[in-house]
């Protein structure tokens, strides 16, 4: 799925997050949901966002910031459109992912764990992808590219505008 990151002023991400915390007010268990449906609207958790929840649901701010810095599904700064995964467990290591990631940084001008400046890719290095048998192995959103080289990259991040 693909998210398109919607720049809204601040009083249109209070407006919509109010929205998506109305049905949730008097009930428990709602912030897990709340902080989903809100980084599915706007892309990401924007500084607003986390405090108009705080506010809706009156419950501190420390907490709505632990549950949202806690879990690595909630980002708390715009991600690009395409997610970059390049795979550090041992068969894709051993096999040369560190040289995809090198060159994948390279060719982007972004280190670990950063957006492209244009929000097109974010990078993100991950422990395993779970296809050792292709080794190496990078993803792009829900694509699985293995047996990868550094000359394989361009064209495979050439097919995602």
């Amino acid at each position: 799925m693909v998210v398109m990151i919607v720049a809204l002023s601040t009083v249109d991400v209070v407006e919509k997050v109010k929205e998506i915390v109305a049905p949730w007010k008097g009930k428990q268990g709602g912030l897990i949901p709340i902080l989903q449906e809100v980084q599915r609207e706007l892309g990401y958790l924007p500084e607003e966002a986390l405090l108009t929840i705080s506010r809706e649901l009156k419950m501190p701010k420390a907490e709505v910031y632990g549950v949202a810095t806690f879990y690595a599904q909630f980002h708390l700064k715009p991600r690009g459109r395409h997610v970059i995964r390049v795979c550090r467990g041992t068969a894709c290591h051993v096999r040369g992912s560190l040289q995809i990631l090198e060159k994948v940084k390279q060719m982007l001008g972004i280190e670990e764990n950063e957006t492209t400046d244009d929000l097109r890719f974010t990078l993100e290095p991950v422990a395993c992808l779970g296809a050792c048998g292709l080794a190496p192995v990078m993803m792009v959103d829900e694509d699985t590219h293995g047996r990868m080289t550094p000359d394989k990259i361009q064209a495979i991040l050439d097919k995602y505008q």
